[in-house]
Order: C-alpha cells, then structure tokens, then sequence
C-alpha cells in the first residue's frame, strides 16, 4: 500500500517505523533535520515542506497515494492538510486531534464538511486500549467507531435476570436495542465461546452480553430487567485527557470511577464535565493522598499523570498499600499505568504494576486498522474471538442500496449491523432502514463471512 504521513514527529515517526517494510512510506515535514533522520534510519520516502502546501503534496505524489495520515502537531494543519489530500484523490484521509470539539458532531460535523475519512487522537486511543483491557474489548471497539452515538454495554446474566429461558425473538427489547453478541464459559474446553447473536439463542446463567441501543433504551434494559452486577470501584491518577475520556468511556458502568487530579483548577473542570464521576484534588504521588481516597478499596487504579516517572511511583506505591493491608487479596486488584517509554517496559514488569499501556503502540495499533481495501474503511478484532468489527463506507450501486436492511440476504448468525452512521448521525439500524451510497456502517462479522458480507456493500458484489 501506498501511504504518504504528513508530519515527521513522535507519532509520524512511530508510523513510519512500523509500516516501512511492509509498505511504501512517503514522508512530509518542514524540518529538513527530520526529514534527513528519518530516511536515514527507515526505508522511507522523504519531502521537505509544508504538509498544506498543494505543491509539496503534488511533488509526493499525493495522486497516488492509497492512504494519507495527517499527524503533525498542529491539528488546524492536519484538518486541512487531509481535506487537501482528499480533494487530490487520496483514497482514504486520517487526520489527527487533540480537541474533543471536534468529535462532537451535534453542532458541526468536522468529518463529513471536510471529508476526512476519520479523526483520530493519540489521548481518546490510549484511553481506549486502558478502557479494552477493563471492559469486554468489543464493547469499546464499537463505542469508538460510532463516537458515542450508540451506548454499548456488557452484562453478565445471573440467576435474577428476567432476560433468561426464553428465545431472543421473546424478550420484548425496546425498540432500537439489540443483544450483539454472547459468550458462554465453555465447561469442556475450559474457556469462553463467543458468537453473533440470534433470534433462536436462549440466554444462559453466567453468560456475558453486548447490548447495543441509544442510551435511553439500553439504560431501560439495565434499570429494569437486569442489575445483577455490583459496580467496581476504580480510581483514576491525572486529569489530562485521556483520563477524560478513559471516566467518560467507563462512567457508562458498571463501575464507580473516582479521579485525583493535583491542580484544583482543572480539578473543577473535570468536576462540571464528568457529573457521574468523583472528582478529587490530590497528588496522587503521595501517600498519604492515596490512603486518605481509599486506594485499598478500589478494584482497579490507573495512574494516567503527565510523566512516566509519576505514573510508576503512583502504582508502586499503591501495591505497597494493598500489600500491606490486611484482609485485602492482591490478585483481586488491578493496577495499571501508561508509559511512554519503550525501555521502561520491562523495568516496570518487576514493579507489581500489572498493566501498561503504551500511547505509542495504541496509536500504531489503529493505523494499522486503516490498512484496507475497497469499501472497508476500518477493521479490528474482538479479543479471543473470530468475530470482527468493521467500518465499510456503502458504495454507489452496491446491492446495500437496492434493498431494505431486512432483505439483504447477509448471513444468518455471521452478521450483526450494529450501528449505521448517515448525514453524520449514528444509531442502530432498523429492519426497514434503505442506506444509501456514502453511508458508514458498524458490522459484527464472523472471519468465515467477511468476504460475503462486505461484497455486499461493495460495487464487487454486483
């Protein structure tokens, strides 16, 4: 694949170094030093001016590029610099953000007016990565790609649920909530098997649901019917911005999240933007702050400060804590903490720390999800499953744009259409939906029917 990276900094030099030897790399950045380094070290193409300078792009053949990742510093520049490459015939544009504003998309919708393929930022996707090793993977993967249009939500049934013994088609859901997928503990083989819902399957005690709706509905189910899970205590070290997100993703539940940020200012900020979440003014480096918040109470502590060095000294000394705590069982703790830095990596595997989240391979992890062909735009795996989630762009006089969602003839059990996005709204589809070319929707798909399933949606499939 043809890949032109505008902007040769930390995260283009990531790319960059992971692409290069499956990928032709083209790289544009107005520093002649970096764009002299980073030839030198890769087998990359290197262009020396502005990315939103149409000569440049025209000198790197932007013409022929397959993908463009927009990812310099300045995210004014890489709005336009992507919105460029698109109009120059870049296949597919990726532009990368800081600002939260502009994923909001109920007053502007900054995606479709410049026709960026999607905005990515580095903070919301290591909040991401935090979020997938708590909650079911899939879950957060769907969130993220409908951009908190639609509520997605796991629940383990227990013997109390009223949802169990009867056949999906029975349950009488709201209208705009389905059940995505299930998965069930395996006694023989000792392990978890997943699948894509039906109408036929009979929920079980112990099974593990996605419930996928707007959040009006999806709470209906959760009030009502379910609540058979207690929520988990979890607290949050920093207030930056991926702690923002990370309380935002998991305040949905079922956990109680708490947060210590030092600057009291931001504090109060983050107090008024997050009102389901307990917002502490506290240095969370220090002991005496973590003992006084009841560290030893939390489920799960993710220490999300500024720096590396912070964020170690934060989670050493909170497994200090359990530690010497009596009654506490350590295993039933979790503790995790971004790191920065690469050769810190296993320095901190023998600190007690069980988690580390590294901002650098989330935003690889993504790019590489983006490599893909035809209609599909974006594609990842759940976790242990061989079920995938992905984003295809309908396609004009594909045979999705002939008929109603109901008769498509998508393969029973191997398709879910979770979410459709149209004119910049996202929500769960109905059965009686008619998309239309330009269209995005979120599909659950089985590895054995990719292929079918995306022809579908393809001008291929005609």
């Amino acid at each position: 694949m043809r890949i032109i990276i505008l902007g040769g900094g930390t995260v283009g030099g990531w790319i960059a170094e992971t692409l290069c030897e499956k990928h032709d790399i083209t790289l544009v950045d107005d520093n002649p030093e970096v764009i002299q380094r980073l030839t030198d070290q890769y087998d990359v193409q290197g262009f020396v001016g502005s990315a939103i300078d149409s000569a440049v792009l025209f000198t790197a053949q932007i013409l022929n590029m397959d993908l463009c990742l927009a990812v310099t510093g300045d995210e004014s520049v890489n709005i336009l610099a992507a919105s460029m490459s698109k109009q120059m015939g870049v296949r597919r544009v990726i532009a990368r953000t800081q600002s939260p504003v502009f994923f909001d998309k109920s007053t502007f919708d900054c995606e479709q007016a410049f026709q960026i393929d999607r905005l990515i930022s580095l903070e919301e996707l290591t909040a991401i990565e935090l979020a997938s090793e708590i909650r079911n993977p899939g879950s957060v993967v769907v969130e993220h790609v409908a951009r908190g249009s639609i509520k997605v939500q796991e629940v383990i049934m227990t013997a109390r649920s009223k949802l169990l013994g009867k056949p999906l088609r029975e349950l009488e859901l709201p209208e705009g909530v389905r059940i995505g997928s299930i998965s069930r503990f395996n006694v023989d083989r000792q392990q978890h098997d997943s699948w894509l819902a039906t109408a036929d399957d009979i929920l079980e005690v112990g099974d593990q649901i996605l419930l996928i709706g707007d959040d009006e509905n999806v709470d209906v189910i959760l009030d009502r019917l379910l609540k058979e899970r207690k929520d988990e205590e979890v607290l949050i070290a920093g207030g930056g911005s991926v702690s923002l997100y990370l309380a935002r993703i998991l305040q949905a539940g079922p956990y109680h999240v708490a947060l210590i940020e030092k600057d009291e200012e931001r504090a109060k900020e983050l107090a008024a933007l997050l009102p389901s979440v307990k917002v502490l003014s506290g240095d969370a480096t220090y002991r005496q702050t973590l003992l006084e918040e009841r560290v030893d109470t939390a489920s799960i502590f993710i220490a999300c400060m500024g720096d590396d060095e912070s964020n170690i000294m934060a989670s050493v000394e909170v497994d200090h804590i359990i530690n010497a705590a009596e009654n506490l069982d350590r295993s039933e703790k979790k503790l995790m903490c971004i790191i920065n830095r690469p050769d810190y990596a296993e320095v901190v595997s023998r600190l007690g720390i069980d988690q580390v989240v590294s901002p650098r391979v989330a935003m690889v992890n993504q790019v590489k999800t983006f490599l893909t062909d035809g209609a599909v735009l974006s594609s990842g795996q759940i976790h242990d499953t061989d079920i995938g989630v992905y984003e295809i762009e309908i396609q004009p006089e594909s045979p999705a744009t002939e008929h109603v969602l109901a008769n498509l003839q998508l393969p029973l059990g191997k398709c879910l259409i979770a979410a459709v996005s149209s004119d910049g709204e996202a929500r769960v589809p109905r059965p009686d939906d008619h998309f239309k070319a330009g269209d995005y929707i979120v599909a659950l798909i089985h590895d054995s029917a990719v292929d079918e399933v995306v022809d579908i949606f393809s001008v291929t499939g005609r």
